[in-house]
Parts: C-alpha cells; structure tokens; sequence
C-alpha cells in the first residue's frame, strides 16, 4: 500500500554526477577500489568454502572479521586510521599464503580466523574514511551500491576463472595463493599511497603494546597548521607523541640520522622533516610548507635527548618557523619515559635492566599559543606547565606509602638498609627492619587511639623503626624538633593533638628540658612488649619467604593513600612561629620520584645521614627515599659531630653527604682528602653556598659542592644543580646541569612563577621577584590554620616567600627572602646583600658558625634601621668607611652596631632570623635605656 506521506521514486543506478564526483576524488576512489577488493575476495571466500562444505571455516573467518573490526575501531578511536589497511593486507597475506595445506580441520579454521582478522583490519579504515570525508550521498554510493556490484562483479569474475577446467584442477593452496598475490598487489598499492599512515599506524601499535598512554589536552590541538613543542626524554617520544595525538605528526629531526638509505626511506615514509644546522632553510621551509598546508608539525625545542632528566635549554629555531608560518603554537609534555632502556637515566643508553611492561606514560597538549607571543621565554613556561600537570598523572602518586616501604623491603629483605654508628656499628637488613617496624606497627595499633604519634630520636637504627612502625600502623608520624624551645614544642604538640610520643632513655637525658607527655613510649620497652623476639620472627620469616603484596596484606595497609595525610612537619621558624606543614602520600612519592628521576641517589649510593629527622631534607631525603628507592644509609646522630661524620664516611666508604653549609664548613678544619676520598656527590640546602666555602671545599678535597634548594612545604626539594652529564658521542653537545650560584633547575613535575611582590602581577622568569611554585610535591595546608594557608597557598600555587629569578637556561637563583629585606625610604635593601659584602671585605670565615647577621627593627624616621650583629670587634665607623668605599649605597649601611658572643642558630643549621631581630630588638632598648 502506497504512503500518502512518502512519494515513491525508482532509481535503480546511482547518478552519473555522483559517479564523476566519486571518480574526480582520487583518495576517495582508491578507498573504493580497497572496498570493492574485500567485498570480491570475501565473496569469493565464501562461495569456496560453501562448494566445500567447510562451515567450520567460515564461523573462523567470521569471528576472525569481528576481532580484526574491533581492533581497528579500538586504534581508530580519534580518527580513520588508513595506516591498519596495509598491516590488514600484510596478515591476509600471511593466512591466504598458509592455506590449502595439509592439515587438520581446526588449523585451517584457525588461518581463516587470521585472514578474517586481516579484513576487519582492512575494512574498517576504509569505511570510516568514507563516512568522514564523502558527501552525504556519495557515502551512501559507496557504502550500498559499490560494495554490492565490487563484490558480485569481482566474487563472479574469480569463480568463473577457478572454475574452468583448469581451474577445477587447482589444488586450494594454489587458489589461495592466487589470492594471496592479488592481496600483495593492492597491499603494495596502499603502502605507495599511505606510507605516513603505515608508519604512524605501526608506531601506535608497537606501543600500545609497551606502553599504557594517556592523552590529555587533546582538544587543545587545531585541526589546522600548527606545530607542537614538546620535552625530549628518550628514543621513542615520537612514537608516544603519534600514539597521544588526535592528529598524525609530522616530526622535525637532524638530517644526520638519516645517512643510511633504510633510514632516509623510514623519514620518507613517516614525513620527517630533516634539518641540516649547518644549512638549515631548506627544512625550516618544509616545515613552513607543512605548516600552511595545514598539517601538524612537533619540533623537540631543546635540540636533543635531555641527560638529566629535566627540561634543557630551547633553541630559537622553532622561533622562525613560528613567525613566518604564523600558526598556534601547542605545548606539550611526555612524562614517564625517563628511566627507561631508551633514555639516558644511569648515564647510559639501552644496557640498562628494561622496566616491567606497559610503561605508563601521560601525554598533555596545553593551550595553543597565538605566533606572536611565541618566544623561548613563554614556551619555557608553558612547558613546565604541562609538564607539571602530566607529573601529576603517575599512578604511583595515589599509593599508600607504608604499603609501598613494606613491599620495597621485603623484595630485598637480605641488602642492608642502614648503617647505625651512634655507638658501635650496627648493620640493619631490609627484612630485619621491616619485621621490627610491623611487630611494633601492631602494638601501636592496639595501645594508641590517636592519629597522630610524636617522635623525639636522632637519626638511626631507632628513628627509622619508629617511623616505619607508626606507618604500617597507618598513623601519622610527627618527628618533633628537641632542640626547639619549650613553650614552641607545648605548643606543637599541642597542635599536632599528639597525646604519644616514641623516645629512648638516652634521648630523655639528653632533652631534661623537653615536655613529654604522659604517655611517653620508650622504642625498646615498647618493642618488648610488643611480644620481643617471639614476635619479630614471624615477620622475618614473611619477609624472606612471603611475595611482597602478602606481606603488605598482612599488615592491612590500604592500597590508596594519595591526599591523605601521611606525616606533620614544624617548620624551623628561622622568620616567624612554626607552622604544622601538613604532607600528603601524594607529597612524599612526588618527591622522592623527583630525586629518583635525577639519578644523583641511584640505588648503588651510600648515603651518609646525619640532618635531624625533624628536618625536612632529613625527613624526606635520608628517611624515606632511601626505604623506597634501596640505597644504604650511614647515620650518625648530630650533624655538629664532624669528627664521627668524617669517621663514618671513611669507613663505611659513602659516597654521597647532604647538609647544611654550617654542617659542611668544619670539614675544611678537621678532614683530610684521603678521608673523604669515597665521596662523589655533595648537596648542600637550607641556606646559601658562600663562593668561599665552596672554592675551599672543591680546593681541598676536590669535591664540587653541589647547591639545592627547597622548603618544608614542597616535601622538601624543588631544585638542585647536578654534575654535567657525560657527552656520549662526538657530535652531542654538552649539557649543562650545574651553575654557579644558582640552585639548579626545577625537579620534572614543577612548575614556576615570578610575581611582583607588592602588585601581585606576574613578572618575566627573568624578573627578579617573588617565586610562586606548583606540583605534585607541595603541601595541601597549614594544620588547621585556614588563614595561613590561604595566604601561602593561591590556586595550586605555594607563595615561597623567597625572591628569585631565572637566567635563560632554567637555573634559579635565589636573591633572598622577602623577610630578610627592610623597606628604607620605600628602598628594598636586602639583608644577605650586606652580610656578604662584610664577610669579603672584613676577610671573616665562618668555619665554626656564623660571625655576622644583619636584620631590621623598627624606626621612626624611616621605618626600618639595619642592624648588625657580630662576633667580631670592629667599629661602626670602620664598618661605615669599608661599606661606603666598595661602592654600597648609604641607604644600605647599618645604622646600629652591636657585639655579640654568638649569632643565634637552629638546630637545622640556619641562622635564627627571628632569634636575631629580637636579639637586636633588645640590645638597641638595653643601650637607649643606659
């Protein structure tokens, strides 16, 4: 019955206008072509395997074309993905060639499941490119009318030739291979018409089988011209980078690689652009070309593979391209191949242990930037952006630090852990330590409610088990500074809720004046009554026998720890009152994959611990990371204990040392070369590296005193300077990893701002003003002080307090802090300035502890007056006349001069700033009074 709403037409054959526009077309009519091609050799597979009788066959070739569908469509998912048409090709190849043999019926079904596997790969591609690039009705042309007609026309014209009488002779392995030369021809046709898509289609398969990637950013990326930017880690970004993108790549490399002619042909066939440094114009205007037609070209900015693992200096070449193409400029960052075979972490390329299989690697394109405003200085920051927000993307960051020690521990239960030379050498395995921490873990679970567990011990055998245990209690440990004040540790505790604290007799005796609360364990006592011995021999026994996962089971540690809170910190107080730093697990793995990503603590180190736990560095550097990553530790408790230090060094053979440059100076006193001669590496934070300390040091012992930086609130290492990676072949460049007066680049997974202190607007990375800092590492809060947390935290960003700038290669020189500067006559004088000017010009050392601070009190007249504090005996005049004749401004002199026995110090090694203006403070009241 007719439809009164639906007029009838008749139109038997497609309209000559759709044929031509079909035919004008050309990739469009070589699609058709490979449709047409699979409908007549599938017609053809079919009516064979019906002559016969093979139904076992034909269910193999059908669940063969919907696996081969499904994979293509799972590799097709941000578009068609022309390159599987040849690899479809090449695997029906493989099967037509194998049939026919003699065989049994199910290895025949199985080589027709292959071949149907290669169709669906074959077809996929070939429809989506149909339905995402032809007109309404010349999709459906192709996709009803020349299917049908290819495969009776193609399907007919085969079985007619196969059925002649010769044919009906043909044994089925000759049909087949028949089949199988037909399929190599237009296999070969497709890699001649698709040699771009073939590469990038066996780059993404090659590594999805490697690597588990996650693309984020994509709709940042144009569908016109545009060319990416992005970190250069390893051998095989590109292949992740073509994985990643929602767009095939076109990559821009150094025309030297390509000398042979296998790789010239691999360039060809990906569309490398090569470029020749020596004659460079002729590839930047094949990228120009690229780019005005439309096509999307990544250039690596920093000229080579990084070898320290961090984000090298850019070149401008791609500055040209930009402002001549006039394209959006794409930042980009790949995070998680450093560390593999194929970059040079440890120092070396390729023989390297291969990391267990998938790598997960994360992807982030960010923002497209307008030509204009593309320069070195604004990629340089929008790539740490990017690459701070990939960092954040590890899987690691969301585990529960306790269950990762406990696994890290019993992987290797027999390697020494730790090296205690409080008194008599104790060596401490890995198991040892992990079934004392657990048998502890389970008493403190029972005995103490709270959530929060003091520490009060130096470092050593004792330090490490408490934290361990309070860990594997799923507790937060609190390691508390003794050599605080009593009212700031009362008030700490206070804070912190912390009803419990872990000590040892000797300990007590040697802090009377510390407050300890009521219930105050002592490690050993607690220990023993825990069950002692008895209890302990379970958990070695697990530890040596048990795979780790059921050790950590054991303990009942939750897999997920992420935002968590998983220690308190009291910063030092050096300028203000201490503040509860909450960190995070997020906080802890963060850095200690920070440090682990720069190969300066590689697991073969032997590092010499002597920073109070209480101390961030200590807490963070010399605690925990050496637990997860496997390197040894030698402790001695006090840092002020040069002799044992020295000692310790010398025997134990350590290679490297961290601390403070007040700990470090009294080496040049009391060491010899030959002591120190096992050393390789030594770091120094928490104050600035004085030039004189550091060319005595590298004169005397030579050893390069390496600059860090950091804070309580970035867990705490946010930059360091590291040796100069070797140049490994003879036309590599040399990359920097140190510079003088600097404090290194960022740690990978930070990023950075300098702001105008006053205005708040954000200054040039070149700028001298205040740091703002960003990552995975940084505190969540101040410990309920909402007031100081929004003050330090804006947006993600950590407010440092420090001023600083960076020099053009991302090295980060700290100028001072902000509360070390007075505001005279609307002028910043920076205090440090001023320190360092008299040292010179005095020829003071400070080889047993500072002998000048300068600060600032309240004024008048011009609000602020410098004061200077010294253990020296000079005279204001003198010091008046010497500043004024090197040239410093009046304005920064000191107004008042006082004499002191000694300059206030922390028990972390810096200088009591605020110690020292109330000291100032007094001493100027005292005086105006007498």
């Amino acid at each position: 019955m007719k439809s009164p709403h639906v007029p009838l037409t008749a139109r038997p054959l497609p309209p000559a206008s759709l044929v031509a526009e079909l035919w004008r077309d050309s990739p469009l009519r070589r699609t058709t072509y490979g449709i047409m091609f699979f409908f007549g050799l599938g017609a053809y597979l079919g009516l064979f395997l019906l002559r016969w009788n093979l139904g076992l066959w034909l269910a193999g070739a059908g669940v063969g074309v919907v696996l081969g569908a499904g994979a293509a469509g799972l590799v097709s998912r941000r578009g068609p993905e022309l390159g599987l048409v040849p690899l479809g090709g090449i695997v029906l190849i493989a099967a037509l060639a194998t049939l026919g043999r003699d065989g049994h019926d199910l290895a025949f079904a199985w080589w027709f499941g292959v071949a149907g596997f290669g169709c669906g790969l074959f077809l996929v591609p070939l429809f989506s490119y149909v339905r995402g690039n032809a007109g309404g009705a010349v999709r459906a042309l192709v996709a009803l009318a020349i299917p049908a007609l290819g495969a009776v026309a193609v399907g007919a014209a085969l079985y007619c030739l196969l059925a002649t009488p010769a044919g009906l002779n043909w044994q089925p392995f000759r049909q087949f291979r028949l089949l199988a030369g037909l399929t190599l021809f237009m296999t070969l046709f497709a890699l001649y018409h698709l040699p771009h898509q073939t590469v990038c289609a066996v780059m993404r398969l090659i590594g999805a089988l490697f690597y588990r990637v996650k693309a984020l950013g994509t709709v940042n990326v144009p569908a016109g011209g545009a060319l990416v930017l992005c970190n250069h880690l390893s051998y095989v970004d590109a292949v992740v980078l073509q994985i990643a993108s929602p767009r095939p790549l076109r990559f821009v490399a150094f025309a030297g690689f390509a000398k042979s002619p296998v790789v010239r042909y691999l360039f060809r066939a990906a569309g490398v652009i090569p470029v020749n440094p020596n004659k460079p114009l002729k590839g930047i205007r094949l990228a120009w070309d690229a780019l005005q037609a439309g096509e999307l070209v990544c250039v690596f900015p920093e000229g080579a593979i990084s070898r320290t693992g961090q984000l090298m200096e850019l070149r401008r070449g791609f500055e040209t391209i930009v402002q001549h193409a006039k394209v959006p400029v794409v930042p980009a960052a790949i995070d998680g191949l450093w560390g593999s075979v194929y970059s040079f972490a440890g120092n070396r390329y390729l023989w390297k242990s291969p990391r267990l299989m998938p790598t997960h690697v994360c992807v982030v394109f960010g923002p497209p930037i307008p030509s204009e405003k593309a320069d070195v200085a604004h990629m340089r920051k929008a790539m740490l952006d990017v690459g701070e927000e990939a960092f954040q993307e590890r899987p690691m960051l969301k585990r529960h630090l306790g269950r990762e020690i406990v696994r890290s521990l019993a992987k290797r239960p027999r390697h020494i852990e730790l090296v205690d030379r409080t008194a008599e050498r104790r060596a401490v395995s890995a198991a040892q330590l992990l079934a004392v921490a657990a048998t502890l873990s389970r008493y403190l679970r029972k005995t103490v409610p709270g959530k929060r567990i003091g520490i009060v011990l130096p470092p050593g055998a004792g330090a490490h088990i408490a934290n361990l245990a309070v860990a594997f209690a799923d507790k937060v440990p609190v390691n508390l500074n003794f050599t605080a004040g009593r009212t700031a540790i009362e008030a700490s505790l206070k804070l912190g809720e912390i009803d419990t604290v872990i000590t040892a007799d000797a300990m007590r005796a040697k802090v009377p004046n510390f407050p300890f609360p009521a219930n105050t364990l002592d490690l050993k006592q607690a220990i023993e009554a825990a069950g002692g011995k008895i209890a302990i021999l379970p958990w070695l026994l697990a530890a040596w026998l048990l795979p780790n996962q059921w050790v950590a089971n054991l303990l009942g540690l939750p897999k997920q720890g992420d935002n968590e809170e998983a220690a308190l910190l009291f910063t030092s107080g050096s300028s203000g009152e201490p503040k509860g730093v909450v960190l995070t697990h997020r906080n802890l793995f963060a850095n200690c994959a920070q440090i682990s990503s720069l190969s300066i603590l590689p697991d073969t180190a032997v590092l010499m611990a002597c920073l109070p736990v209480f101390h961030s560095f200590g807490f963070t550097v010399t605690l925990w990371y050496p637990l997860l990553r496997g390197c040894m530790v030698v402790t001695v408790p006090s840092p002020l204990d040069t002799k044992k230090i020295i000692e310790a060094i010398q025997q134990e053979q350590a290679t490297v040392m961290l601390g403070a440059p007040t700990f470090v100076r009294p080496f040049l006193k009391k060491a010899s070369k030959e002591e120190l001669k096992s050393l390789t590496l030594v770091v120094t934070g928490a104050e600035k590296l004085t030039m004189d300390l550091y060319e005595a040091f590298l004169g005397q012992f030579g050893i390069e005193i390496l600059q860090g930086y950091g804070l309580t609130e970035t867990t705490p290492a946010t930059n360091i300077n590291q040796h100069n990676p070797p140049i490994t072949t003879s036309t590599a460049a040399e990359q920097l990893g140190k510079r003088k007066g600097a404090v290194g680049r960022l740690m990978p997974g930070m990023t950075a701002r300098i702001v105008d202190p006053d205005t708040g607007e954000e200054l040039p990375m070149t700028s001298t003003g205040m740091l703002w800092l960003r990552g995975a590492n940084v505190f969540p809060g101040y410990l309920k002080d909402p007031e100081k947390t929004a003050t330090a935290l804006k947006d993600g960003w950590f407010i440092t307090g420090d001023l600083g700038r960076f020099d053009h290669d991302g090295f980060l020189f700290i100028e001072g802090r902000l509360s070390r500067f007075s505001k005279i006559g609307g002028e910043m004088v920076p205090h440090g300035t001023i320190e360092q000017r008299i040292l010179d010009l005095f020829g003071w050392d400070q080889h047993d502890g500072p002998v000048a601070a300068i600060t600032g009190i309240p004024d008048s007249s011009k609000g602020e007056a410098l004061v200077l504090l010294t253990t020296q005996d000079i005279t204001l005049e003198q010091l008046r006349s010497k500043l004024l004749e090197s040239g410093l401004p009046n304005l920064w002199v000191p107004k008042i001069l006082r004499k002191v026995d000694r300059i206030p110090m922390l028990g972390t090694g810096k200088t009591d700033l605020k110690g020292v203006r109330t000291l100032a403070i007094e001493l100027t009241k005292e005086t105006a009074e007498a």
